[in-house]
């Protein structure tokens, strides 16, 4: 289910962090003196674990409040995007946390030092996996209802967490029960999970503020809106322009009438820029027009033609946008090209055939990438 309102959204956020410090405080507590009282190198890093949770948590709040904040002459799409760098200063946290665990470890094998684990000790370590998986499924079941991105890294870590606990657990038995130590390769192997996760939300974040290819579903529902109108023979070159979580500005070009006038064509794009809006949730910022010839057979006779010649390679996904000027001898249209070869290659190949195929005629094709 999904929450209306920035102000909820953050709402949740704020709670669910809180609900996140407060419990690994606590938990980070319990486990420092336990392995301070056994002795545990691995319970320690556990708890070192914990607590850069906590500190995640509470820079997620901070990272929300300020990027709530409205609008302004300095940023007028808003502040959205700093949930991604409040994203990246989290996982610079969970890797320099990783990273000293490794230390120490390596240390705690090349000077090994034996642990003293207690009843008492037992219990909370395991006390602690179950409060890691209630809270890691809380935290991720919240995260995924108000669409942040830095609530389902929490969520899942705290789970993660939970297996690592566990394994520290198992060593502690073993070693209780056999007098076997391997805390330290058990706080190598949690080392090399936090690191490995550090990295993992590191990337993550970079994609966002690179920019991703658009999401699917809402790219096919924006198109399918848009040429669901009597007037609108194909809708192209459609872009998402990112500013946050759930905050998306789009462009896109219609193909359109060539007898449509400027009012018709106003009143028609601020109708589907409304509708896109409404259900959907995207700004329709921009609207571009391509116009289609409507008045001539000889016209349509050269687009078949050179869309003919167009979808002979296997790099040329798509045309649109074609429009001929019979008395100007005069052609336009965009082509999208895939990756597997350079927009300028494409270019040179199309504009030699169709030019030989049509001499006299002054061609103009336009590159667009294939962004989903």
């Amino acid at each position: 289910m999904q929450i209306d309102g920035t102000e909820n959204r953050n709402r949740v956020i704020v709670r669910t962090s809180v609900v996140g410090i407060v419990t690994n405080i606590v938990l980070s507590a319990f486990k420092a003196a336990v392995g301070f009282i056994s002795g545990s190198i691995a319970v320690t890093l556990d708890a070192v674990n914990n607590l850069s949770d906590a500190l995640s948590s509470v820079i997620t709040i901070v990272g929300a409040k300020l990027s709530n904040k409205s609008p302004d002459k300095k940023h007028p799409l808003g502040y959205g995007r700093i949930e991604y760098l409040s994203a990246m200063v989290v996982a610079a946290i969970v890797l320099y946390a990783g990273g000293t665990s490794a230390v120490e470890s390596v240390k705690k094998i090349i000077h090994p030092e034996e642990a003293d684990y207690s009843t008492v000790s037992l219990v909370i370590i395991a006390s602690a996996v179950i409060v890691k998986v209630v809270l890691g499924k809380y935290v991720k079941r919240q995260g995924e209802r108000v669409n942040s991105g830095a609530l389902v890294a929490s969520g899942a870590d705290a789970l993660f967490d939970a297996i690592l606990s566990l394994s520290v657990l198992a060593s502690a038995i073993v070693f209780v029960t056999t007098g076997v130590s391997l805390e330290a390769y058990v706080g190598i192997v949690i080392s090399i999970f936090i690191i490995k996760a550090g990295v993992g939300m590191l990337i993550d974040t970079l994609d966002d503020i690179l920019g991703r290819r658009n999401d699917v579903d809402t790219a096919k529902r924006i198109k399918q809106i848009l040429n669901e109108d009597e007037a609108v023979r194909g809708a192209y070159d459609l872009l998402l322009h990112n500013y946050g979580p759930d905050k998306f500005y789009a462009s896109v070009h219609l193909e359109l009438p060539d007898t449509m006038t400027v009012e018709e064509v106003d009143t028609l794009t601020r109708k589907l820029q409304n509708r896109v809006h409404k259900e959907t949730g995207v700004i329709l910022a921009g609207v571009g027009v391509y116009s289609y010839n409507t008045k001539n057979d000889e016209a349509a006779e050269i687009r078949n033609k050179v869309l003919q010649l167009v979808k002979a390679h296997p790099w040329a996904l798509q045309m649109h946008g074609f429009y001929v000027d019979t008395v100007e001898h005069a052609i336009r249209f965009d082509v999208v090209l895939n990756f597997e070869i350079a927009a300028e290659e494409g270019l040179e190949i199309l504009y030699k055939e169709i030019g030989a195929a049509f001499p006299g005629y002054d061609l103009h094709i336009a590159p667009d990438v294939d962004a989903g």
